[in-house]
């Protein structure tokens, strides 16, 4: 069996089809495929000439199936895959669909002590017989002595009377069941409250709510109520035994808290729009119509000026930008390489040595290439590393303090860590990549000993690299934990306290790389809580309607610097307790359109991402160039 990623996947299925490349694909059949987990099932390819399989080579993208070399496709996990037949160069898909196993097992547990007339909700958790985690499972209970505990169809439990019973709790043929005791309930009343201040509340500010018995005897017990709210355009949702509730539309809003038959209790909250005082503006702006942008960085060069170097998407030519005056970029130099694309540029902490990346070498040996800022003004090639990343690198990150490069190689989709204390002889002195053939390396980033890598469809993954939580060190670093999520496409992460921002890259199947035209891209920025580094968890999301999110950054104000694509530069604030959509919350406190009548495709953004230095916001424009803008603090007006 062979695999690809999804980035050389891209490459082949991008562009328009010649009529010789269209004579030379093969059809399959079926073209679609739906195959439990554990069975098999042959494909047929027939080629343009009428022969079935001769010269057809099988790949697989995904790890729900398996393909042998005669087309056999076999189902090994739930999820969906595509096979493809490769005749001549050209791929022919076919979409195979693997469907959920039935939970196999279940695990219950109370959420607390359960009293009379109070409910307590009962947590269940379903896996399939590969250990996966099931969501929105139906459930059934029931109750063996009814006459001490019932249960409703939600998983509440009702304290009758005190005793004990058994719950039996059945998900088809899985089966579980557990004891519940019943207490006397002593509450002499019961108070719903806020954990803090919700004096001058705004859209977007949470608000932990608690539903606590009175009395001496109860000591301020904690019920785990079930929370409704009204009108629309707020949540509530249970926090363990507290309501999180975040407003995404000013009004008054009324929160009840149930937890039994005769205890409901309502708090209003009234939430004020989220203002800002600022507004993002044009500084300067560096137009490279003729050379398309990529990846932007921004530093002060050892002759005490600053320099913005830019690379380029589909040319060979990193540009030189002095931006000493912001408001005027000057273009002191372009270095030509052999490249097809240089993606990437970083410059390290010392500001002497540059990394730039290379994919489309003519010499099929691209990898990085290492440039001496003595005259930053005019660097100069120093060396370059090939040898293990002859595959192209799309992404590195500098550990300026380990002297060491963090190298996303296409090829293999591993991160190559190469040693740059002598820039002159650079070599790999490690490497890691997740267990998955068909996997895809996009990016990645280390922030205070972790590494954050962007692995496409199998989500961010986290690294001990140095942080020493998980054994790790910046040359062996080690897994620490993943999390994914349906849409894919996991493109960038940001760490900024104990939130991780990951953003998606969606492009349109129509696409073609070739044409440079508008291009309608999607994908957003999910919002994880890595409070606990083991475990994350998604909490909030940020997302422009109709636009496609890439590069991000943060400063120590919380704010968050997105490139949105065709949705230009956009700014949030991230201060506080974060949950929900913080785009309808009215977070976004900036945001600049990067396109130009003079682009190569005229009025179009394609912000590339952004860059803090010395209080001005750095970015690129894949159709534009380079852009500087700021945010200006405004009066409010009575």
């Amino acid at each position: 069996m062979k695999t690809l990623s999804s980035f050389v996947l891209l490459a082949c299925v991008s562009g328009p089809v010649s009529a010789w490349a269209q004579a030379t694909q093969v059809v399959v059949t079926p073209s679609e495929l739906d195959l439990p987990v554990g069975e098999s099932h042959a494909l047929v390819a027939t080629t343009a000439e009428g022969t079935e399989g001769e010269d057809v080579t099988w790949f697989v993208s995904g790890d729900a199936v398996t393909v042998s070399d005669r087309g056999v496709v076999t189902a090994e996990r739930p999820g969906e895959a595509r096979v493809a037949a490769l005749y001549r160069g050209r791929p022919t898909w076919v979409v195979v669909r693997v469907p959920q196993l039935p939970a196999d097992r279940l695990d219950a547990r109370l959420g607390g002590r359960v009293y009379t007339e109070t409910t307590t909700p009962l947590h269940v958790d379903a896996y399939t017989a590969l250990g996966d985690r099931l969501e929105d499972v139906e459930l059934t209970y029931q109750v063996a002595e009814d006459a001490v505990a019932t249960i409703d169809a939600t998983g509440r439990v009702l304290g009758v009377n005190p005793g004990a019973t058994i719950v039996t709790v059945s998900a088809g043929h899985a089966v579980t069941q557990l004891r519940v005791t019943v207490e006397r309930n002593v509450d002499q009343g019961y108070t719903l409250e806020p954990l803090s201040d919700t004096e001058g509340l705004r859209t977007g500010d949470v608000v932990f709510l608690r539903l606590t018995a009175d009395g001496v005897r109860s000591r301020g017990r904690t019920l785990q109520p079930l929370w409704s709210l009204s009108p629309a355009g707020a949540t509530v949702e249970a926090a363990g035994e507290e309501g999180l509730f975040v407003a995404e539309e000013p009004g008054t809003y009324y929160v009840t808290a149930v937890a039994g038959p005769a205890i409901s209790r309502t708090i209003r909250l009234d939430v004020g729009p989220r203002t800002h005082t600022t507004r993002l503006e044009r500084v300067g702006h560096g137009v490279t119509a003729t050379h398309r942008a990529g990846d932007t960085w921004v530093f002060e060069g050892v002759d005490g000026r600053d320099y913005a170097y830019l690379g380029t998407f589909y040319h060979d030519w990193m540009k030189v930008w002095d931006v000493t005056d912001p408001t005027s970029p000057v273009l002191t130099d372009s270095i030509q390489l052999d490249a097809r694309r240089i993606n990437d540029v970083k410059i390290h902490p010392n500001n002497r040595l540059g990394i730039v990346t290379r994919e489309g070498a003519s010499s099929r040996r691209n990898g990085i290439v290492l440039l001496d800022l003595s005259n930053p003004a005019h660097p100069t090639i120093l060396s370059e590393y090939t040898d293990t990343v002859t595959g192209g690198v799309h992404n590195v990150w500098i550990l300026g303090e380990y002297d060491l490069v963090y190298a996303c190689h296409n090829g293999t989709s591993e991160i190559v860590i190469i040693d740059i204390a002598n820039p002159t002889a650079p070599s790999e002195v490690g490497r890691w990549a997740i267990d998955n053939p068909a996997r895809s390396l996009h990016d990645v980033i280390v922030q205070d000993g972790y590494a954050y890598a962007s692995y496409w469809d199998d989500g961010v993954v986290i690294l001990d690299a140095g942080a020493g939580t998980h054994g790790g060190t910046p040359r062996a670093p080690t897994f620490v934990s993943s999390f994914s999520y349906p849409e894919g496409n996991t493109h960038v992460a940001w760490r900024h306290g104990k939130y991780l921002f990951v953003g998606d890259e969606i492009f349109p199947d129509d696409w073609d790389p070739d044409a440079f035209g508008p291009i309608e891209a999607r994908g957003y920025v999910h919002v994880l809580d890595v409070t606990d580094i083991d475990d994350p968890v998604e909490v909030a999301r940020y997302e422009v309607p109709e636009a496609g999110a890439h590069n991000l950054w943060s400063d120590d104000r919380d704010r968050l610097y997105i490139g949105y694509y065709q949705a230009g530069l956009r700014v949030v604030d991230i201060s506080g307790e974060l949950r929900g959509d913080l785009y309808r919350q009215g977070r976004e406190i900036g945001a600049l359109k990067t396109s130009s009548p003079d682009a190569s495709v005229p009025n179009w953004s394609m912000t590339w991402g952004a860059q803090l230095f010395k209080g001005r916001i750095y970015t690129s424009d894949l159709f534009s160039g380079l852009w500087i803008a700021r945010l200006v603090e405004e009066e409010l007006v009575p």
